[in-house]
This record gives C-alpha cells, structure tokens and sequence, in this order.
C-alpha cells in the first residue's frame, strides 16, 4: 500500500467516524424530541433544516448542484429514502436506540438480497454464509419465542429492506452524480412527501423542541456529507466497517439520557450483524478488484 493510499484511507476514516458521532447523536435527539413531537412531524423538519447545511454550496457553485441527467433515479431514491426514514424514525420512539441502531445494520444485507433478486447477482458460497450469519445476528437481538417482537423493532427491519434498496441506487448514482447532487435531491425529493403525512397530525412545536429539531437536522445533513466524504476518500470496505461505532455512540448517549443500558444480546447479535455486512463489503472489493484486473489486461492485449 503506497503512502498516499494509505492517507487517503485515514481520512476516510476520520471523515466516517465523525458521521458516526453527528448521526448516533441524531439518533438520540430522535428519541428525545419524539416524546413530544410526532414522529411524522420529526422527519419533516430533519429533511426541512437538513438543506441549511447545503446552502454554502449553492452559495460557491450556484445551481450547479441540481443540475442532473438522472432525475427519475434521484426521486425513486427519495421516495424509498422517506419511507424508510418514517420507519426508522418511529421506531427509535417505540424502542430502546441501542436496539434500533443494531438492527440498522442490517440494511447492507438487504441490500445484497436484492441485488439476488432483483439484478439477478450470483453470489459465492461465502456471502451467502455471510448473509446467513448476519439475520442469525438479528434472531439473536429479536429473541423471538423468548421476547415478543415489538412494532418499533418490526419497523426497524422494514426500513433496513427501503434503505437497501436506497444503497444499490446511491452506489449506481454515485458514479455520474457528485455527492452535493444526491444529498440535495433527498432532501428535495422527500420535505414535501414528508409534510403529507406531517399535516394530518400536526401540532406547532414549542420553541425548545423547534431547537432540538434544528440540531437534528443539521446533524443529520452533516453526517450524510461525512459518510460521502468518508467514501470520497476511503474505499468502502476500508471506511463502512467503523459504523460500527455508531453503537457505541447511542449506547453511551442512552445510558446518560434515558437510562437505557443495551443487554448482551444486542451487542452479540449488533457484532454477528455488523461483521457479516463487513465482510460481503469486503468480498464485494475483491470482486471488483478482480474485475478491474481483467478489465485492464484486455485492454493491454
């Protein structure tokens, strides 16, 4: 690994580990506002100021951001990205952090299921274990039979299925498409889906709350620049594996704010999960490398 290689990788680490501070922190101030503001009204209003946070950039390239040839892409996205964000919103004020942010992780495995089903992506004997292992993972937080499935966990799972789906579109996008563009159009895309549903149970937040959701959505729109950043930089199978720490984030801020102290079970099955995504990431450069070889040996014979 050359000298420059390896700096760029620590500034992707660097880049993703701030993302896991700004986002665990969103997480907890989620779970915070929501005993007083619906959740639907909490996901507007992170979309709504997530925008403050990209107007330095239309400031300095003007509109030069929402310039795109992929605009059916970048709604799809926003649509799938908004359902997925009232899920995991309203499940993160019906369960415990720790537990939401464990079962998050499952999103790169459904993410891989479908590119199975829907691309038609063959798979080796060692992702297919992978996969196996990292929903052995989510049985191990669950404890079905032991502990009755909760509404909040259910929805957790459900947006873990929108946001793989978001992966495979954000990792197609993201090679015509700069990371200013996608962040916008999300934003974009999915304020005005998400004032419908906001309208039907709205209620004015007091002046304290109002603040709490500023802090969240610029939280929230710092943290997806990071991880854009952090992929600029780093390879994904280089970065992506230090998300884990966002776990470590939200159990932290949970024992100080709520009281809440994560069980043995979500760190094993939080571990089982995040090691098999870690490792189809991982299994998924090598394939690409391989790939690229091939790639440029034809070209040179």
């Amino acid at each position: 690994m050359s000298f420059n290689t390896m700096s760029e990788n620590l500034k992707g680490i660097s880049w993703m580990l701030f993302a896991t501070l700004c986002l665990g922190l969103m997480h907890t101030t989620i779970s915070h506002v929501s005993d007083n503001v619906h959740p639907f009204i909490v996901v507007f209003f992170r979309l709504f100021f997530a925008l403050i946070v990209m107007i330095p950039f239309f400031v300095r390239d003007g509109i030069a951001p929402l310039k795109t040839s992929r605009i059916k892409m970048l709604i799809l996205r926003g649509v799938l990205n908004f359902g997925a964000m009232l899920c995991f919103f309203t499940a993160l004020s019906l369960a415990p952090i720790a537990d939401v942010t464990a079962l998050s992780f499952t999103a790169p495995l459904f993410a891989t299921l479908l590119a199975i089903l829907i691309l038609k992506e063959k798979i080796g004997w060692r992702r297919a274990l992978a996969i196996g292992c990292g929903f052995a993972g989510t049985l191990v937080v669950l404890r079905p039979g032991f502990e009755e499935i909760g509404v909040g966990n259910a929805l957790v799972l459900i947006s873990a299925t929108f946001w793989g789906a978001c992966v495979i579109i954000v990792k197609d996008l993201g090679r015509t498409e700069s990371a200013v563009t996608i962040t916008t159009y999300m934003s974009l895309v999915m304020a005005p889906l998400a004032l419908v549903p906001a309208l039907f149970v709205w209620s004015t937040p007091s002046m304290i709350d109002f603040g709490w959701l500023l802090l969240l959505g610029i939280l929230g729109g710092i943290g997806q620049l990071a991880v854009s950043q952090a992929l600029k930089h780093a390879e994904t199978h280089v970065a992506m594996p230090f998300d884990f720490v966002r776990l470590v984030w939200v159990s932290i801020t949970g024992y100080i704010f709520f009281a809440e102290i994560p069980d043995v079970f979500v760190w094993m099955g939080g571990i089982l999960i995040f090691s098999s995504t870690a490792y189809i990431t991982y299994r998924e450069h090598i394939k690409n490398s391989k790939a690229r070889a091939a790639e440029a040996a034809g070209a040179g014979n």
